[in-house]
């Protein structure tokens, strides 16, 4: 995640701050570009939240898999009341943070929600994982890892 987040603090739900190489290492990041104004967003949320609960919280071991909140919000209070509805282990990246709109940019996000998921060196796996989700559930993660080069005791 070097070329992507590389050097950025990012933030949990509970508010703590991280640093994105220390906590992305090793693990497919699904960047989730939404917002809470969104109804597309607070419609696919509860299944993403879902899948990750799954996959990561419920699953042992667990899936080497890490979602990064990338806010399309118009305000940083809408953003936080967004996070509140989150996985706690999810991560954000700042709302006052100007990378925001240039991740935008680089994944050409013109509607949300979008789910671009990664491989750790930030190379593009997919930018259909919201539709891969809903068609496929946690089978598509299997192949997410399998194309992320990452090497765990991961049996999807």
């Amino acid at each position: 995640m070097v070329d992507v987040l590389g050097g950025r603090l990012l933030e949990t739900c509970g508010g703590a701050w991280v640093e994105a190489e220390a906590v992305l290492q090793n693990k497919v990041v699904a960047l989730y570009f939404a917002a809470a104004g969104c109804s597309p967003s607070r419609d696919f949320t509860p299944l993403l939240c879902d899948f990750y609960r799954e996959l990561v919280e419920q699953a042992r071991p667990p899936a080497p898999l890490a979602v990064v909140f990338v806010s399309v919000d118009a305000s940083a209070q809408g953003m936080q009341e967004f996070m509140h509805q989150l996985p706690g282990a999810w991560l954000a990246l700042p709302f006052h943070d100007p990378y925001r709109h240039e991740l935008r940019t680089r994944y050409h996000i013109s509607a949300t929600p979008r789910l671009v998921i990664l491989k750790p060196s930030g190379e593009v796996i997919t930018d259909k994982g919201r539709k891969q989700i809903r068609e496929r559930g946690r089978a598509c993660f299997q192949n997410w890892v399998e194309a992320a080069e990452v090497f765990q005791n991961f049996s999807g």
